[in-house]
């Protein structure tokens, strides 16, 4: 795989979980997104040719500081200055936290067939929000804050609900950046789990995707979610394309 699909995928995964606000800071991206996930809330790199930020680092911590969040920055391994930046921010003392993979599959000429149990909105309609909103536990600020990022999308979007007796049990939506859908929020309740409700659910959200021009799907998990992973392999996400960190600035 490219780099250039590296960072096709790493754009596409942004645009899909996109922060309330943002400000360009040389070869970085500054997201704000009132603390709600560390991606929405950290310094990204821009493009390959972020290869130091040692001298950004008190702009940034004042920038941050200004909105009431805690300095974070998000370190992709596509960088070619990634061991760099780490030995920068080593030397600062930022801790690491947060691995996770991006994962890859094309679609090629699988046949995705729709679930009948599946549904599949152009936006996050008040059931879906509500049904996420209670599978995740979110308080009513995250509710609210989550609420204001889905709306936030700017790319074609469809938020997939798996229902049993009407009732909303598992939730995913994907957005379409070009021919390329990136996965988010995909959440299944605890008490169903194991039972192939999320691969039914993506499986229809892929063949959604298919019929608007998508070849091909990526995602973000956390490197030690050893059940997400499995059921990724199972759906044939077959490529990881890059890691990232967090690297956190001390409290002190």
């Amino acid at each position: 795989m490219t780099t250039a699909l590296a960072w096709r995928a790493e754009q596409a995964c942004l645009d899909a979980w996109p922060a309330l606000r943002s400000a360009h800071h040389g070869d970085w991206l500054l997201r704000f997104g009132e603390g709600v996930s560390r991606r929405a809330n950290s310094v990204n790199p821009l493009h390959d040719r972020a290869e130091t930020i040692a001298d950004d680092l008190a702009d940034f911590a004042r920038i941050y500081r200004h909105h009431g969040l805690p300095l974070i920055v998000r370190v992709p391994t596509l960088l070619a200055g990634a061991a760099q930046i780490d030995r920068e921010l080593d030397a600062n003392g930022f801790g690491r936290e947060g691995e996770t993979c991006t994962l890859f599959r094309a679609f090629g000429d699988e046949r995705f067939d729709a679930d009948p149990d599946v549904t599949i909105t152009l936006s996050a309609d008040a059931d879906w929000l509500a049904a996420i909103g209670r599978l995740q536990a979110q308080s009513p600020s995250h509710a609210a804050v989550y609420a204001r990022v889905v709306d936030a999308i700017a790319l074609p979007a469809g938020f997939a609900a798996l229902r049993r007796d009407g009732r909303i049990v598992a939730t995913a939506y994907g957005a379409l950046s070009g021919e390329l859908l990136a996965i988010e929020s995909v959440v299944v309740d605890p008490a169903l789990r194991g039972q192939g409700l999320a691969r039914r659910m993506m499986r229809t959200l892929f063949g959604w995707a298919r019929g608007h021009g998508a070849n091909a799907v990526c995602l973000q998990v956390v490197a030690d979610n050893t059940a997400g992973r499995a059921l990724y392999a199972s759906l044939g996400f077959d490529t990881e394309l890059y890691r990232y960190h967090y690297r956190r600035a001390s409290a002190s």
